[in-house]
């Protein structure tokens, strides 16, 4: 004897749980800020790859 429980269906917007933009120190704040953090990091790493010097040799503020 089995019970299966069926239920609804979720809709798209309930199977995403992702934050609403809004104004200030938000979930959605943070994580744009942490991805835009990532993609500069990746790059600086790939202009140091590319010219063989660090950031601040490259800008001339190291010789």
């Amino acid at each position: 004897m089995t019970s299966e429980t069926t239920s609804a269906p979720e809709s798209p917007k309930e199977s995403f749980n992702q934050p609403e933009p809004a104004f200030g120190w938000t979930p959605y704040a943070e994580q744009i800020n942490g991805r835009f953090a990532m993609i500069g990091f990746v790059g600086l790493l790939i202009l140091e790859l590319l010219t063989r010097q660090g950031l601040l040799t490259w800008l001339g503020l190291l010789d």
